[in-house]
């Protein structure tokens, strides 16, 4: 059984930052990609940021230059470092594994972690 568990979201100002954190653990052959999506009220799921499994990263327009992810391989482990936050980044964000499990290649969800930005 898959279990993907976030971590870190809370309540900050305008311009302040939040590290969030995703853990991967079950039954799972290898990681290919790991990212982080977004979803504001009244508005579709969104990709943030995802990197591969060898450390190539993609960001959302909107996170460049402001947000960073990270992953280690060995931990299963994936972190979204979020900067300069602005009230526009408020949203539940999700983490989201690609992986090989028995059956194949899967997609796995976390609960989702609010990240709440304003004054």
């Amino acid at each position: 059984q898959v279990q993907v568990v976030e971590s870190g979201g809370g309540l900050v100002q305008p311009g302040g930052s939040l590290r969030l954190s995703c853990v991967a653990s079950g039954g799972i052959f290898s990681i290919n990609t790991m990212g982080w999506y977004r979803q504001a009220p009244g508005k579709q799921r969104e990709l943030v940021a995802v990197v591969t499994r060898g450390g190539s990263t993609n960001y959302a327009d909107s996170v460049k230059g402001r947000f960073t992810i990270s992953r280690d391989n060995a931990k299963r482990t994936v972190n979204l470092q979020m900067n300069n936050l602005e009230p526009e980044d408020t949203a539940v964000y999700y983490c989201n594994v690609h992986a090989t499990v028995f059956a194949g290649e899967r997609d796995y969800w976390g609960q989702g972690t609010q990240v709440t930005v304003s004054s």
